[in-house]
């Protein structure tokens, strides 16, 4: 890979990562699509990168089961969905006094709350693994 869009593909991703982090404590800017997208620019870019994403402490397991397809546990939906309510409503009672804009915020809120729902629940079962894997699964770079 040329090094110049390589780096590129680092600070895009570390730049995700920043926004991700922030959206964990500012419910109206979502974290996981910024940490997905983390993980698209680490996966063509750094190994390394990538591996600290996957296998953080804070975030990996989350990103690790919603990439693998294993869902969202039910506790974070709850928490997601309930953080997303009680910002939009307020936002739209007490900050926003144009009609439409709350209307907007108000079908904002049922599209993501539907697709929260729609994404598999996650269950972890007796032989979940939370180990990080060898630097060879990776092909380390």
């Amino acid at each position: 890979m040329n090094p110049i869009i390589k780096a590129l593909f680092i600070a895009l991703g570390t730049l995700s990562v920043a926004f991700g982090v922030v959206g964990i404590f500012v419910p109206i800017l979502p974290t996981t699509p910024f940490l997905l997208l983390a993980a698209f620019f680490y996966a063509r870019s750094s190994d390394t990168f990538l591996r600290w994403l996957l296998y953080n402490r804070w975030f990996g397991a989350y990103i690790r089961n919603y990439r693998e397809g294993h869902g969202i546990p039910r506790r974070e939906k709850f928490l997601t969905i309930t953080a997303l309510w009680l910002t939009i409503g307020l936002s739209a009672t007490f900050a926003v006094s144009l009609w439409w804009v709350k209307l907007l915020l108000i079908v904002i809120a049922i599209a993501v709350t539907i697709h929260l729902v729609m994404i598999k629940t996650y269950q972890p079962g007796p032989d979940h693994k939370t180990a990080v894997p060898e630097s060879s699964e990776f092909g380390d770079s």
